[in-house]
């Protein structure tokens, strides 16, 4: 498409091209006339700007009912099931798990997730305010250890007046002798005295609902069922359509906050929707107005645009210092249970859970986060704790992933990203040099293939293209001896072994090293010489092993143009690394062609 797209271009260079025509068609370019600005709550000396969350707030998972809900294919029960013990094993307490009273398979899964919940897992059930229907409710939610039953009623002009014609006077009415219904079938009825009963209440739409009105019908529902400190009764104000910014939604939460009496009795749960896309953002400034507990659903699922992402919500507070009291450390697992029962992929840039969002493709964030590591090395060994690396806000290792995933090679990578990957996988911490090389033959490849390198693929790379600890060998060294001639001059014999023929060599330096190149050079007939050398330790304790790399440069004999080559060795001993990297550039340097082999050897075979 792109190549048909360039040669139509070049065939039209020098033709006239009409203008673009800028204007509007749909969207109108005054759109004041038809949206309004949403009307602010007057809250003059506003607290929660200057608040901050310092512990987890209480936790329900919706995602088996708000969540269930809005999928274009609802799940099995049995996926139901799995989706439930999931959310068990993370941590939640409370789980909404269904509208028992819309069907049967909702009534039947209530009454799984009753008989199968741990004693301190609250289960919860959505009901509207109509007598048959809450009667449905309750019965399938007899017997549970602990059960919430959540009502809910629209309190918005806009619902009040367009979808159900009621008054506030109506509304108020409506919401409180539903609440004596629960009350009365429920805690106090005797026969259901073994099950610890919540009552909660929805004021919706509470985002779009005068805030004095949503304090006023909460009053009477209160009222109607009398909590307590130790058992309160759950507001939920729910963002149900997201209207504005969510400084506003963080104003009307502190304005019912602090206008709610006996505030000490009342849960405040907030209940964000994504509209705006700013549902996390809603819901954190919900808790600094004073919330209590945020409900929503694993990575966002939901109505429209979703419900909010706890995951996102509870790792925010964890890269905060702030234990969520929700474990997701197998987070790959949390989204194959969500993938596979909401049958709705993860995004992959969604926040923490997405395949791509600790990965790092381009060339100065890998780089940065290549060194970050290499510090925090240094600092843990110092004995400190504290996680700063680059562009990494949580450690992957917290929530299951490896550190493998963390930098991914195409061809816009830089040198960091190849250099972490042999990092990872041979433990070679490559020289500045070599990296910039190996970059250059990494973005070849991928540019060749057309997609990214795996990590495999790359490390495969780098042991052919530098000849890996020697494994290609058209020369190979037998024995060698160093002799010291005076304070600067070390002077070493030996024998190579060419095609099964045994070579002499000798060579002088002001080391081995140096001496060794030498004797190299004098059996080549080309002079070799020592561009770059390092070495680094390779592992730690009695595994500890060295790794030498070193840079040789030569003339080429078909063009006399100046040519490098790295040469990498590993070895248990320093010498024999030293000696493996010297070969292996040698080797490298025979198997392109530009050097030639001695024609005959200077001692008999098998002499040695």
């Amino acid at each position: 498409m792109f190549k048909r797209t360039v040669a139509a271009f070049a065939q039209n260079v020098g033709k006239t091209i009409p203008p673009v025509k800028l204007g509007y068609k749909n969207m109108l370019k005054d759109p004041s006339k038809k949206y309004k600005p949403f009307a602010a709550v007057n809250i003059p000396h506003r607290q929660w700007p200057d608040n901050r969350i310092t512990k987890a707030p209480r936790w329900l998972s919706t995602d088996l009912r708000d969540g269930n809900q809005s999928l274009p294919d609802p799940m099995s029960v049995e996926q139901k099931k799995e989706y439930f013990h999931k959310l068990i094993e993370i941590g939640f307490k409370e789980i909404e798990v269904s509208f028992p009273s819309a069907s049967q398979t909702d009534f039947d899964f209530t009454r799984y997730a009753v008989e199968n919940a741990p004693e301190d897992v609250s289960i919860q059930c959505l009901v509207q305010s109509r007598e048959h229907l809450i009667k449905r409710t309750v019965e399938a939610l007899s017997g549970a250890k602990r059960a919430t039953v959540h009502t809910y009623l629209a309190t918005s002009d806009m619902f009040r007046d367009i979808v159900f014609n009621m008054s506030k006077e109506e509304a108020i009415k409506k919401a409180v002798e539903a609440t004596r219904l629960v009350r009365k079938l429920t805690k106090d009825d005797p026969s259901q005295s073994a099950t610890l009963w919540t009552y909660q209440f929805s004021p919706e739409t509470f985002s779009d609902t005068p805030v004095e009105f949503a304090v006023e019908i909460c009053e009477a529902v209160k009222a109607a069922w009398e909590p307590t400190e130790e058992n309160p009764i759950i507001f939920n104000l729910p963002a149900t359509v997201e209207m504005s910014t969510p400084n506003n939604y963080a104003d009307q939460i502190e304005y019912f906050s602090t206008h709610i009496t006996e505030r000490e009795k009342v849960c405040i749960s907030t209940h964000a929707h994504n509209d705006r896309g700013c549902g996390v953002a809603a819901s954190e400034l919900g808790l600094l107005a004073g919330a209590d507990r945020v409900e929503g659903c694993l990575f966002g699922n939901g109505e429209r645009t979703g419900n909010v992402d706890l995951v996102t919500v509870a790792l925010n507070m964890y890269t905060q210092g702030v234990s969520p009291n929700l474990d997701f450390s197998d987070i790959n697992s949390v989204v194959e249970v969500v993938e596979r029962c909401n049958k709705i992929p993860v995004s992959p840039r969604a926040p923490y859970g997405g395949d791509l969002v600790v990965c790092a493709f381009s060339g100065s964030h890998q780089d940065a986060i290549k060194k970050g590591f290499a510090l925090q090395e240094k600092r843990r060994a110092q004995g400190e704790e504290e996680w700063r690396i680059p562009y990494l806000p949580l450690d992957p290792k917290d929530v299951g992933r490896d550190y493998e995933a963390v930098i991914r090679v195409n061809s816009q990578s830089g040198k960091g990203g190849a250099a972490w990957i042999i990092l990872r996988s041979l433990g070679l911490d490559l020289p500045r040099n070599l990296q910039m090389e190996f970059s250059g033959v990494v973005q070849d490849k991928a540019d060749s293939l057309g997609r990214e390198l795996k990590s495999q693929e790359i490390t495969e790379l780098f042991k052919e293209t530098y000849n890996y600890n020697d494994n290609i060998r058209s020369i190979s060294l037998i024995d060698s001896n160093v002799v010291k001639e005076d304070k600067e001059r070390r002077t070493l014999t030996g024998q190579v072994e060419i095609n099964g023929q045994v070579y002499d060599i000798q060579g002088s330096g002001n080391g081995p090293l140096s001496a060794l190149v030498d004797a190299m050079s004098n059996l080549l007939n080309v002079r070799l010489g020592i561009a770059n050398y390092t070495e680094h330790a390779l592992g730690s304790g009695s595994a500890t092993q060295a790794a030498s790399f070193i840079h040789l440069a030569y003339r080429r004999d078909s063009d006399n143009e100046k040519v490098y080559r790295w040469g990498v060795g590993v070895s248990e001993d320093v010498g024999d690394a030293t000696t493996r990297a010297v070969f292996s550039a040698i080797n490298t340097i025979i198997q392109s062609g530009d050097v030639s082999l001695p024609e005959k050897s200077t001692k008999a075979s098998g002499s040695a």
